[in-house]
Parts: C-alpha cells; sequence; structure tokens
C-alpha cells in the first residue's frame, strides 16, 4: 500500500488556550473528519505541540490530510473567509471550483476611433472626404470577403440573420450539433445592428465638408467555433470603421478543454461540474488561466476575424488595445446529495432577502460605508435585489452600478448538484488596484481606479473572489444552531492579554461602533489601518500634533482591546489588521440581532 501523504495547515506559534488535532481523510468521493487529542504547552509566545499517537488506521485511504485546528483561541493568521461555509457543510460537500465563467474582452484601434485619427488615416492614404463612402465601402467588402474566407474554404454555413435579437449561441450550438462539430469553426452568422463609426457632413456653417462621429447600423460577423484551447467561444467584429472587436469565451468551457488533455474524469452539465475525478487539480488547472498572455492570444484571434487588416492599414500602423468589456467570476460549491441542497437554498434566499440590506451589497463589491451603516450620501446610483424563478432553479442577485453578486443553485444530478455564488463586474469606477500612474509604468504606485484594460484582469479576478467569500461568508451562519449567547458571552468577560488585565467589551454600548468600523466591506481585502479607523471617528483634521497625537493613542488602545478578544489580528510585518472568522462570526451575529426587526425576529421565536 502507498504511504499517506501528510499536509499540515498552519495557523500561529503565538497561540493561547487548548488544541485539538482534525484529520481530514479524502480518498475519491469519500471524505471524513477524525478528532484526535493534543496536549498543548506554552512557553512565552511559543507553543509546543506534544503528538502522542498520529498514527493511520484508515488502511483503505491512500491520501491524509492533517489540520491542526485551535478552538476558542486567538491567532494571527486567518482563514479564507469562504471557508466558514465549506467547514460547517463539509459533510455534504464533494468539491469546490472557483475562477472565471463568462469573460468578454474588446478590442479597439485607438488610434482610427476618433475623429482626428481617421482623418490621418485618410490623408495618409490620399483619400478625399469627398471619396469617404466610396473609400470605406471598398475596404468594408475587403474586411468581410477576408474574414469569411475560411468558412468558405473548410465548407462552414455563413447564416444571415433578420434580426440582432436571435439567440446565436443556441443556433449555433445547434449547427454543431446537427453537422456533429466538434473542434475548429462552427459558422459565421451575420447581422445588422447599431454602431458607432464616422461619416462625412456638408456643414452650413463652414460650408465645407466634415468628419464626424455617428451612431448607424452596419453589419456583423459573428465567428462561433470549438477552440482547441478554449472550448466553445466566438468573435465578433464590426465590417465598418473603426473594426471593433469583441471576443467571448467561457472559462468553465475552458477547464473541460484543459481536463480532457490532462486525462481528468468529469460530468459537465452547461457550464458548471456536479462531479470531477480530483477537485484540487481541477482547481490548480482554473489557477493556471490566470497566467495567460491574453495580448498575445487576443491578437490572434483578431488577426483570424480580420486576415486583411495588414493590408488595409499598411499605410496606417496601428494595433489593437484589448480591454474586458465584463467578467464572471463562480465558486462552485458542489453538494453530495441534491436533497441537501434543496433543503437548505430556501433557507439562504430567505437570509439574503430579509438580512442583507443594500449596504451590505455595496460592502461585498468594495464600497466604503460609514460608521453610522447608512448609504453615503456621495453614492449616486443603485441598489437592486431581485429573485427570479428559472427552469433550471431560483436565482437571486445584487446589483450596485453595474457590478453584482449573484447566488443560484444548478445542475441536480444523481453525482452531484452546484451551489454557485457569482460576481459579475462591468463597472471598474467604485473598485481599486494597486498600480503605478498611467503612462508611467515606474512610476509610485497607488491605490487607483480599476482599468478595463487586460492588465487589471488580475485585480479583478481578486476582487471578484473575494466578494464571492464575502457573501458565502455572510450565509455560513444560516442553519447556525450556535446561539448568540454562546457567541457573545467571552466578549463580556474581563480577559488577560499580553501580561495586563482587559476589560469586557461593551457590545450593545459604546464598542458597538467599533465592531461596525472594523467589519466594514472595504477593509475585508487588505484590512485596515489605525488611520483609517481615525478617518471614520474624526471627520476634522487635527488641528494640534498633540491632539494628533492623542486621537492615535485612542484608536490603537480600541484595537489592544479588540485584539485582546480575539476579534481582530494584526497582520504580521504591517501596520495593518484584519477582522478574525470567529471574530466575523461574532460581529456579524450582533449586528445581525440589532438591524433586524420585531417582525423578522418573531417567526425565529416562534
Amino acid at each position: 500500500m502507498r504511504q499517506p501523504a501528510y499536509s499540515w495547515l498552519a495557523t500561529s506559534s503565538k497561540v493561547t488556550g487548548q488544541f485539538s488535532l482534525r484529520r481530514r481523510i479524502q480518498h475519491g468521493d469519500h471524505r471524513g473528519f477524525t478528532a484526535l487529542p493534543l496536549a498543548a504547552t506554552k512557553t512565552g509566545d511559543d507553543c509546543r505541540l506534544l503528538i502522542a499517537d498520529c498514527r493511520l488506521k484508515e488502511k483503505a485511504f491512500s491520501n491524509l490530510r492533517i489540520i491542526v485546528s485551535c478552538s476558542g483561541i486567538h491567532t494571527d493568521t486567518e482563514e479564507n473567509a469562504m471557508q466558514e461555509f465549506i467547514a460547517k457543510h463539509r459533510d455534504d460537500i464533494t468539491g469546490v471550483l472557483s475562477g472565471f465563467d463568462r469573460l468578454v474582452f474588446r478590442g479597439t484601434l485607438r488610434s482610427l476611433s476618433h475623429t482626428d485619427g481617421m482623418l490621418t488615416y485618410l490623408a495618409m492614404n490620399k483619400v478625399l472626404l469627398k471619396d469617404f463612402g466610396r473609400h470605406v465601402q471598398q475596404v468594408s467588402e475587403q474586411l468581410k470577403q477576408a474574414s469569411l474566407a475560411e468558412a468558405g474554404r473548410l465548407g462552414r454555413p455563413v447564416r444571415y440573420l433578420d434580426s440582432s435579437g436571435i439567440d446565436k449561441e443556441a443556433l449555433a450550438k445547434e449547427i454543431a450539433a446537427q453537422d456533429g462539430i466538434r473542434q475548429g469553426l462552427i459558422g459565421v452568422l451575420s447581422c445588422v445592428e447599431l454602431c458607432r463609426t464616422f461619416e462625412v457632413h456638408r456643414s452650413r456653417e463652414q460650408k465645407q465638408l466634415e468628419l464626424i462621429p455617428r451612431w448607424r447600423k452596419c453589419l456583423f460577423l459573428y465567428h462561433y467555433s470549438f477552440h482547441p484551447r478554449f472550448g466553445f467561444m466566438h468573435a465578433r467584429i464590426q465590417t465598418w470603421f473603426p473594426f471593433p472587436i469583441q471576443i467571448c469565451l467561457n472559462g468553465r468551457e475552458w477547464l473541460a478543454q484543459q481536463m480532457r488533455t490532462a486525462g481528468l474524469e468529469f460530468v459537465q452539465q452547461g457550464n458548471c461540474f456536479p462531479w470531477v475525478q480530483d477537485w484540487a487539480r481541477a482547481q490548480r488547472l482554473l489557477d493556471a488561466q490566470l497566467r495567460v498572455n491574453w495580448a498575445t492570444q487576443l491578437d490572434e484571434f483578431a488577426r483570424q476575424l480580420n486576415p486583411a487588416q495588414e493590408t488595409i492599414l499598411r499605410n496606417f500602423a496601428t494595433h489593437y488595445y484589448w480591454t474586458t468589456y465584463q467578467s464572471e467570476w463562480a465558486t462552485d460549491v458542489v453538494f453530495r446529495q441534491a436533497a441537501t441542497l434543496h433543503r437548505l437554498f430556501p433557507r439562504l434566499l430567505h437570509h439574503a432577502i430579509t438580512v442583507l440590506g443594500s449596504t451590505d451589497v455595496i460592502r461585498y463589491l468594495g464600497r466604503r460605508i460609514p460608521t453610522s451603516g447608512e448609504v453615503p450620501k456621495s453614492f449616486n446610483g443603485e441598489v437592486v435585489t431581485d429573485l427570479k424563478e428559472r427552469e433550471e432553479g431560483a436565482r437571486i442577485r445584487h446589483g450596485v452600478n453595474g457590478n453584482s453578486v449573484k447566488l443560484y443553485d444548478k445542475a441536480f444530478t444523481a453525482v452531484g448538484s452546484v451551489l454557485r455564488a457569482e460576481a459579475t463586474l462591468h463597472n471598474g469606477d467604485d473598485l481599486r488596484v494597486y498600480r503605478p500612474r498611467e503612462g508611467d509604468p515606474q512610476g509610485k504606485l497607488a491605490w487607483r481606479r480599476l482599468r478595463r484594460g487586460i492588465a487589471d484582469l488580475h485585480r479583478r479576478a481578486q476582487v471578484s473572489q473575494r466578494a464571492t467569500e464575502r457573501y458565502l461568508d455572510a450565509l455560513a451562519d444560516v442553519d447556525e444552531d450556535t446561539t448568540l449567547e454562546e457567541l457573545i458571552r467571552r466578549l463580556g468577560k474581563r480577559r488577560h492579554w499580553n501580561q495586563r488585565n482587559v476589560r469586557a467589551l461593551r457590545i450593545f454600548g459604546e464598542d458597538r461602533p467599533w465592531l461596525e468600523a472594523v467589519n466594514r466591506g472595504e477593509f475585508t481585502l487588505n484590512g485596515f489601518r489605525n488611520r483609517d479607523l481615525r478617518a471614520i471617528f474624526f471627520k476634522q483634521a487635527a488641528s494640534t500634533p498633540q491632539e494628533a497625537h492623542r486621537r492615535t493613542a485612542w484608536v490603537s488602545y480600541r484595537l489592544r482591546l479588540l485584539r485582546a478578544h480575539g476579534l481582530i489580528q494584526k497582520v504580521t510585518g504591517t501596520h495593518r489588521y484584519q477582522v478574525t472568522a470567529p471574530g466575523r462570526k461574532a460581529i456579524s451575529a450582533i449586528l445581525i440581532a440589532l438591524r433586524s426587526t420585531v417582525r423578522q425576529l418573531l417567526p425565529v421565536a416562534a
């Protein structure tokens, strides 16, 4: 028999309290947890674990993972927020996958996308404004012939659609099924849609011809294919100047191609996987999607869409600038039994509708909320929560200014059922990325607005992942058997921390604003500093250095108080703090209870 592999989940070397050893056994579809006693002795800040017997008794398992868990203690390292939801339902869950779902890229020839650039192109090609219409018509025909050449060579269909509202994806899949296409070009669909282009206008004031930007209709070409790397996808090009491109692919279709190549067995239903042979390996494949050279790959797609690009632009050198028009990030939690998810999901929906408010949704998507807990007056947007019944299940969506988080159930099969938390990012104005100023790559780094450019795609992944984590974490307390009294009992007691006595927390009194402040959504990703809390509690700048020092000391005292009670922890090597996993549970329970109405609480009491 192959010897079991052991891996340790390190928590912290600075701990107090009792330890227990939890053994996680994973083999195929079987998962189990077994608790073993451990002795712990504390010498200063060092803790020595005395493991009496850690020999494997279950001979049937070839892979054993051991996790050291600290119950009722305080650590300086916080686990992934989503893990609280996973750990609570671990006996019912077979696997978790997190990664991109739908990705929509747009390519723009920026030098041709404004009037001055277009005039420069015409001048370099010696085209007069009076000949503009004839010239662009010839170029458009040249583009269409070049773009459709591959379909003609392969004998694939080219269909014109009378309406842009026809479901092109469904039609393409129907064609692929009828013709038995599993790889390569499926076909090209064309239709007339609204586009932004240019037109020559005769100015009465200037008494001359002028080139102006204008919205009009023109022909678009949609190329649908089974790509050898990305799976089912499509690319669209506008056949009229300035020839913008849109590429749409799906991270789960991409993952299916990766798993086929790797020889990994799986069951796919739509764009999700109710069963995978090796979940950890599948997650590594998903993580590899973040390391793609997108500029090179998207340029290749552009050349395939318009092989005549170099000929058309031979006198006007330019290239496509690629942006992420829309990204969807999905965290799929796969349950063993459909009955379990059928029982749990209505409760998750009820909790999301009745407990989570507008400010919670804004926090999940990284927007700052004042200490009062109200929507900031500077917020100019709309927060929408809607519930929709679909054929495959229910879906709840919380949207803020074009971005959203969603939760829905799907893919109920005999081998697994999927609970999906999904973050969709379309508008980056409310999001930040740590980067230099545009055009100065060697400049000072600072938190700046998230760009649409593919250079910030990695940050989109981080923000999206944290959004789904925060959302699932907010739902972790559904079906929670622990009482509020049990969660806050220890907070109401004095503690001895770092060789000094610390008073009890007054969670329903003067300490409540501090719980609300440290639990704000914008601090979940990067933590918070003393100065961040000073900005919340003091609206005006300090008038003297002495006053600034007093404010810093006042906040530091509160931070020590929260650390002593295990609600927050310091991030090693920084001046930042984060809320601990037990602290998040306790704070969430307290704030939910305080914000709930009597009507919401009475059904629970009944």
